[in-house]
């Protein structure tokens, strides 16, 4: 499979799962090309479609966190921010990701 297949293939996996969650893949074709570039490097690298905006520290319950999509460990964070970490996912009602804010999950309050 070449790597434009594979990337189809993550966007048809990923497609349910978000919009059962309240998101969409960012408007952001860029965005989204280069994100599901470097989700396929982790994916041969690991095996896994692992956030590539998180790192990975080697404990497997702390790194499953961070399968991609990641929303489900970090919904209240994601749904405060309108957007997953790295911008990947978006609300719905989302048209411009550039005017959202990013914080840290322990400045939610």
């Amino acid at each position: 499979m070449d790597a434009e297949a594979r990337k189809r293939a993550l966007r048809e996996q990923f497609e349910p799962v978000i919009d059962a969650l309240g998101f969409k893949f960012t408007p952001d074709a860029e965005l989204v090309d280069y994100c599901l570039e470097q989700e396929m490097v982790l994916y041969e690298r690991h095996g896994i479609p692992f956030c590539p905006c998180k790192g990975l520290t080697g404990v497997r319950e702390e790194d499953m966190r961070k399968v991609c999509p990641c929303i489900p460990w970090h919904k209240a964070h994601f749904d405060k921010m309108k957007r997953c970490w790295c911008g990947l996912f978006v609300h719905k009602d989302v048209t411009d990701p550039d005017v959202l804010m990013q914080f840290p999950e322990k400045e939610m309050e």
